[in-house]
């Protein structure tokens, strides 16, 4: 049952409203169904796949709401259909939960857990003339029940209540073969509600189930056995997605024809989480694994939150971004740069700044001596003075990339070109001379004179310099890394569209590898304190913002002290456009 409430909600939190928290306000005020209760809500995933980012919206609202009304909220695995469950995925659910920062504390709990309690009150509705073994397959129910204006009546509905239970029971001894019989709830055949003609609400499935072993072969329906679960613990707010809405006169009446003992829990719907260029459905993600299309369930191109957080995603960013889209009532597609905006804003705050060249071109400072090297000091975070700095070296090598160098330069570009003045980040201004190429025309070579009086990137003389700011690494003191650049899975905005395949939609670019980049040196110290990291796969790795690329993150599976492997969580905004 439901505990007392332990203390009022704050102002500061009340402020943030939407229908959800003002139902359960008036719910839970003077005078209200739950008043003196404490709100009690639960998050109940299947675990037959991983957690995604559209089950994060619920997610945040059952321990979100419960939090905000210094409540409590469970985690219940709805394990009713065995065919796809596994142990496996319960793991992954409770990890990614945790992550996010939410906690069940003892109150994890199996749909299963409850087997016995639903056939007890299966028996008590067929005795109460309420539920009839019925005999007609799907079709021939559908067929058989008719439309609003002439309903048809199953011939076994009026079965006597003793046959009804001597059914049932050779149903539950295995007497019977699957798909020959079902236990039905007789409710109204009329009504305009299809989910209220005589749903059903048992089934025969001779199969393995991941807890319960063989020892049942009737299985409930989630419409049946949900409403009895959220009961039995006491839940008073059973909050789930727009596509229950019709479900609810299903829901309600199975709490009110039991005979639980405590309050009966209302059901609430939202609009599920849509993001373009994403497909959100258990079964396609899983076809996406199963037939090769991505590297598993946490590849980065997945939204699933293991595929997330192994791209760089934070566990802030997400719940902010499920904050930003706020709860409606109505489905909406949301774009999935607001989710790259929210992960932007969370990794500037807190990434470190370091600097790394992914198409590496050599840099030679011509005047340069020879054999000398400087030391400087740059910022690891501008925005966060606390975070301090580290330590880099310049010297007459260096490596920069392809990109920002061209022979012949196009209006309004402000890189390295012949005659072009650029800064070369942190250390000098820099005049670049020519460059060398290659038999095939290639430049292979970038070749610059720097400017002395210019250390720190002011020069002595106070002239303006209109070139832009180049990053570096210095070929003496940098590391190889491989790079993965990752983009949208699919090119089609909405690759989910009833009328597409979607693996039609698939991005074949959605993936890029790139070997042999240069990373500042310093990275491998801390990649070899990575690799002692105990779980890496449930927590975040590194993150860095490589100075005018993007922020990235070392990968949580293949990186290694010895082969750094940086995923590309989220580009920078470019100020110049190709």
């Amino acid at each position: 049952m439901a505990e007392e409430i332990k203390a009022p909600i704050t102002e500061e939190v009340a402020e943030k409203t939407n229908f959800i928290y003002n139902f359960i306000k008036a719910d839970i005020a003077p005078g209200g169904q739950y008043e003196g209760l404490q709100v009690h809500t639960r998050f109940p995933p299947e675990p037959n796949g991983y957690l995604h980012i559209g089950h994060c919206k619920a997610l945040c609202i059952d321990f979100g709401m419960a939090e905000r009304f210094n409540g409590i909220c469970n985690l219940r695995m709805d394990d009713t259909n065995p065919a796809k469950e596994d142990t496996e995925y319960v793991d992954a659910i409770k990890q990614d939960i945790h992550w996010l920062g939410f906690d069940w504390e003892d109150r994890f709990y199996y749909g299963s857990d409850y087997f016995e309690k639903d056939y007890e009150y299966a028996i008590e509705l067929i005795k109460k003339g309420l539920a009839y073994v019925c005999e007609l397959s799907p079709e021939e129910f559908r067929l058989n029940r008719g439309d609003t204006e002439h309903p048809a009546v199953s011939p076994y509905r009026d079965r006597p209540i003793e046959e009804n239970l001597m059914l049932f029971e050779k149903m539950k001894n295995g007497e019977v073969e699957e798909g020959k019989m079902t236990l039905r709830a007789k409710i109204d055949l009329e009504s305009g509600n299809f989910n209220m003609r005589d749903p059903v609400i048992y089934r025969i499935r001779f199969i393995n189930h991941h807890r319960q072993g063989t020892k049942w072969c009737i299985f409930p329906m989630y419409d049946f056995a949900h409403p009895i679960q959220d009961a039995l613990e006491g839940i008073t707010h059973s909050l789930c997605s727009l596509e229950y809405e019709e479900h609810r006169p299903l829901y309600d009446w199975v709490v009110n024809n039991v005979s639980i003992p405590y309050h009966k829990p209302r059901q609430i719907e939202f609009a599920r989480l849509g993001i373009d260029h994403t497909v959100m459905s258990k079964r396609k993600l899983r076809q996406l694994v199963e037939e090769g299309y991505v590297l598993g369930w946490d590849d980065p191109r997945m939204p699933t939150l293991c595929g997330l957080r192994r791209r760089g995603y934070t566990a802030a960013s997400i719940r902010n971004f499920c904050d930003s889209i706020g709860v409606a009532k109505s489905t909406n597609v949301i774009e999935f740069a607001e989710l790259e905006r929210c992960l932007r804003d969370d990794l500037n705050m807190v990434a470190e700044r370091t600097m790394a060249v992914i198409h590496p071109v050599k840099l030679t400072v011509t005047n340069y001596p020879e054999g000398q090297v400087e030391t400087f000091e740059v910022e690891n975070n501008p925005l966060d003075p606390s975070q301090g700095t580290h330590e880099i070296t310049f010297s007459r090598n260096l490596w920069m990339e392809a990109d920002d160098f061209m022979e012949e330069p196009i209006p309004k570009y402000k890189r390295m070109f012949p005659g072009n003045e650029v800064r070369l980040k942190g250390t000098y201004l820099v005049t670049c001379t020519g460059c060398k190429k290659d038999e095939n025309g290639n430049v292979i070579e970038v070749l610059c004179e720097y400017d002395p009086e210019s250390r720190g990137g002011n020069p002595a003389d106070g002239r303006k310099v209109k070139g832009a700011t180049i990053h570096w690494v210095d070929t003496n003191n940098c590391a190889d890394a491989e790079v993965r650049l990752y983009d949208n899975l699919f090119l089609d905005p909405q690759p989910d569209g009833a009328d597409k395949n979607f693996l039609d939609c698939m991005n074949p670019e959605s993936l890029v590898v790139l070997q042999n980049c240069k990373v500042e040196k310093g990275l491998v110290e801390i990649a070899k304190k990575y690799d002692e990291t105990e779980n890496r796969t449930g927590v975040n790795a590194p993150t860095f913002q490589f100075m005018r690329v993007g922020f990235f993150c070392l990968d949580n599976k293949d990186s290694s002290a010895e082969h750094m492997v940086f995923n590309r969580s989220v580009s920078l905004k470019d100020g110049f456009k190709k």
